[in-house]
């Protein structure tokens, strides 16, 4: 029987114009695929329907086309499949995997703050470097949870990480996912799920998180290869948990480097990095790009 062709993924979010750390991405997922003779998809992640916009969308569009990244077969948008994330969340409810938490940003703050003038020693820190959620919503009563996501409190939906890797197998600490280097070598790296503490995983006006999303999608679109930064390494923690969970294959993994801009910051939307649109407004061509990256 025929091998399958490896399947990779691009997949930013339209909350911005894509800049030179998008253009490293694009390129070394570009590049793998034909490395390896695969099929290269386009995802558009804007789950967050308040900040993705469709002008941002068609910038993607641009940029990606005058970089000369070309995608095979449709685009998959996750704003169009929120009943996949549903369905998805809906089978770690039902196996008493999530629970509500009312907690604000603040609330967290001021319970992690008490937390640590009781002992006084710091708080755990996710590898992000924000604190563990301290499980302030964990132990309330099925009853009190059900009255108040009636009265419409806001609230998100929390992955109880200890049970997860309880039912998940995942307490061996030597579990670990293969990830792969331009040669095609792999080799395995361990998880370790539980420095993540009670990860979000919906939203009471948004029925998913970026989390559960990706690893829904990527299963989905039969995705084998997944490239992406080295700041989502730790994440992919995350990711493999909900995979065991929801009995979903897990893909092989490529990190590449990140780009720093002069102050020694990653480049990042929310900084305002130039824009690929800046630069080739400035004159820049997509060769000259290419160059910069490392890529002949």
């Amino acid at each position: 029987m025929a091998k399958s062709p490896p399947v990779f993924r691009f997949a930013p979010s339209p909350n911005g114009r894509l800049h030179l750390g998008h253009a490293l991405s694009a390129l070394t997922s570009a590049q793998l695929c034909t490395r390896f003779d695969g099929q290269l998809l386009l995802r558009i992640e804007d789950i967050d329907l308040t900040r993705c916009r469709p002008e941002f969308e068609q910038g993607i569009d641009e940029d990606l086309a005058w970089l000369g990244v070309r995608f095979d077969g449709a685009v998959r948008r996750q704003s169009e499949h929120f009943d996949d994330y549903r369905s998805a969340l809906a089978r770690l409810q039902e196996m008493a995997l999530v629970y509500p938490c009312f907690c604000s940003r603040q609330d967290v703050k001021l319970a992690v703050a008490r937390r640590e003038a009781e002992t006084g020693k710091p708080w755990p820190r996710d590898p992000d470097g924000a604190p563990l959620y301290p499980g302030s919503c964990r132990d309330l009563s099925e009853k009190e949870r059900d009255e108040r996501m009636a009265a419409g409190e806001p609230h998100v939906l929390r992955l109880a990480m200890d049970r997860a890797l309880a039912s998940a197998n995942l307490s061996c600490p030597a579990f670990a996912y293969s990830v792969f280097d331009a040669s095609g070598d792999e080799q395995r790296i361990a998880v370790d799920p539980a420095r993540w503490g009670d990860v979000v995983l919906a939203r009471k006006d948004v029925p998913t998180s970026y989390h559960l999303s990706v690893v829904v999608d990527d299963a989905i679109q039969g995705v084998s290869h997944i490239v992406r930064g080295r700041d989502l390494e730790a994440a992919t923690d995350i990711h493999v948990v909900l995979q065991r969970l929801l009995g979903l294959p897990t893909p092989l993994y490529h990190f590449h480097r990140l780009l720093a801009d002069e102050t020694g910051q990653k480049l990042a939307k929310s900084r305002q990095s130039p824009g690929l649109a800046d630069l080739r407004a400035q004159g820049v061509t997509p060769a000259e790009i290419r160059r910069q990256l490392g890529f002949t």
